[in-house]
Order: structure tokens, then sequence, then C-alpha cells
């Protein structure tokens, strides 16, 4: 090996040791968040900050059949549930709502067809309910949806009745 390889041999060398030992500073490394994820304390919480009684855990002991929509049935209100519908359903249910949607397709069973006096007969409390907090294979929408969202949903539905 000439003296030039040598050189350059022991460059290389003394790179990678140098680099080894400072290159990478481990004692800042292991404080940082990303390494003790669990070490972060959390806020004392005031009392009665969570509520106890109502909230959604009284809409899911509810009886469905109780419910009532709160919106008015208007053509304004049937728009909104349209729009929350084509946002939110027609992927599986269709743009027809017979259960054909892209999605949906490739279900099953096809998703219901939501024209059908199946569906249309259920009262508007149980058809909230399912929006909500899913049946079989659908999905709760509750906490993705808002409230009156839903009820506008619902009222859209309605609108569909063959």
């Amino acid at each position: 090996m000439t003296v030039e390889g040598k050189l350059v041999s022991r460059l290389v060398i003394s790179f990678f040791l140098l680099s080894s030992l400072f290159g990478c500073d481990y004692g800042r490394m292991k404080d940082q968040e990303a390494i003790q994820t669990y070490g972060t304390q959390l806020p004392e919480m005031p009392e009665k900050t969570v509520p106890v009684t109502g909230g959604i855990q009284a809409l899911k002991d509810a009886t469905p059949e109780r419910l009532r929509n709160p919106l008015r049935y208007a053509e304004e209100t049937v728009r909104q549930g349209k729009a929350g519908y084509e946002h939110y359903c027609v992927m599986c249910h269709g743009a027809k709502a017979d259960g054909n949607g892209t999605v949906g397709q490739s279900f099953f069973s096809l998703p219901t067809n939501l024209t059908i006096p199946y569906v249309q007969n259920q009262s508007d409390g149980r058809l909230f309910h399912t929006v909500t907090f899913g049946l079989k294979r659908h999905p709760g929408l509750g906490f993705i949806i808002a409230g009156n969202d839903r009820w506008a949903i619902v009222h859209y539905v309605r609108s569909l009745k063959k």
C-alpha cells in the first residue's frame, strides 16, 4: 500500500471514530419527549370537570323510540341532511340510498336500502340511534357527525320514502 493510500485509510478511520464519538448526542437524545413518552405528568383536573350525568351515555341508555327529532321537517333541513348524507353515507348506501354505493358494493351483504318500508317505518329516534351508535356492520358516527346534522340526515332519509 502506498503512503497516500495509508493516509487516506487513516483519515477515513479517524473520521468514522470521531463521528461515532461525537456524531450522536446520546445524553440529550434520551431526554427527548419522544423517547420518554410516559414521563409527562397530566395536569390536575378540577372536580366535576367530567360530567357524570347526561352526555352520550344518557343517549345510549335512552329508548330509541322515545327520542324526538328536535328539528322540524322543512326543505332547508332536508337539504342540510342531504349534504350530510352525501358526505358521510353515500359511499356505502349509494346516491339512490339503495345500498349500492361504490364502497358498499364490496360488502356481503349489501348495506341497507334506506328507501324500503323496513327502514321508513322505523321511528326517527331509532334511525338517529342507529346512525349514532351503529348497527351490525354500520359504524357508529356519533363522534364524527354533529347531533343536529344526524337529525337532519334522518329527515333526508324520510324524504326518500317511495
